[in-house]
């Protein structure tokens, strides 16, 4: 059998909508030019105003903001975690938007929907008041297998650096 008789599958997982404390966020995969008017249906049913893109481009970012949907380019490297720089704009951004609309819903999106979303989410929900575990298990609940052993452990440690941010610990 020659190698051009095999098709490359596709696969499609449904978008995760996690709410914690009146707080929304839609994990999705990342869309193409071809299927971007069903991607952009599916954020405006979730009010979405706010997409964040952490991994390469796979569609022409103006066919969303076209629709009055922002889009955040905050890229970095697959399987990892976020940089320092991208966890300080990510934390900023979820306060104030939500500050300024706390009915509407932040997306977030990487090529599969399993690793570098999943983790900034996770990291908004330790920032209001989740600890890691919880966090990335209320995401695997909609994201099964989201996140990979590196990320799980940078996870852990930011809950452990992070402590006084979230809970008043003082450090001496």
């Amino acid at each position: 059998m020659s190698s051009s008789s095999f098709k490359t599958k596709v696969i499609r997982t449904r978008p995760a909508y996690i709410t914690f404390r009146n707080r929304k966020f839609l994990i999705l995969e990342s869309p193409s030019n071809d299927n971007i008017a069903s991607f952009v249906k599916e954020l405006q049913m979730r009010n979405v105003k706010h997409l964040v893109r952490v991994c390469e481009a796979t569609y022409d970012r103006q066919l969303v903001e076209l629709e009055g949907i922002q889009v955040l380019d905050w890229t970095f490297r697959d399987g990892f975690p976020p940089p320092p720089k991208i966890i300080s704009d990510w934390l900023k951004h979820v306060k104030t938007t939500f500050r300024q609309d706390p009915d509407c819903c932040i997306a977030v999106h990487c090529l599969a929907g399993l690793g570098r979303a999943p983790v900034l989410v996770a990291l908004a929900l330790m920032d209001l008041g989740m600890t890691s575990e919880d966090a990335v298990e209320f995401i695997r609940r909609y994201r099964p297998g989201a996140m990979n052993h590196r990320q799980l452990a940078f996870l852990r440690q930011y809950e452990t650096d992070s402590c006084f941010h979230r809970t008043g610990c003082v450090l001496m």
